[in-house]
């Protein structure tokens, strides 16, 4: 298992929107990202910046990068796109974040 982190931007005031659509993601998004090796998917908000830090746990043998030809994800993309940083293609703009520190189970 590999654990990933990255930033992404909220447009402002977009937050309850933001909630609102995860709290009904569409089941087949859900199928996709389980198959292509997604095993925890953790989103949280700062409220004074609008980032949005987003931690996923994924497979060693993860697909991820073929979830960009999917159907499902692209139209989720291009649902997100007008409360969201996004590129042309609807493709949320994403900061990779570096690892810098962990405590692991101190037993």
């Amino acid at each position: 298992m590999e654990t990933i982190a990255f930033r992404m931007v909220l447009n402002p005031g977009m937050r309850e929107e933001y909630e609102r659509r995860h709290a009904q993601i569409w089941p087949e998004l859900v199928d996709a990202l389980h198959n292509a090796g997604v095993r925890e998917y953790r989103i949280f908000f700062d409220a004074e910046s609008n980032h949005l830090f987003a931690i996923l746990t994924r497979t060693t043998n993860h697909t991820m990068h073929e979830l960009p030809q999917l159907d499902v994800m692209r139209k989720w993309w291009e649902y997100m796109a007008d409360i969201m940083q996004a590129a042309p293609d609807h493709t949320p703009l994403q900061q990779p974040l570096e690892p810098v520190f962990r405590l692991s189970s101190m037993n």
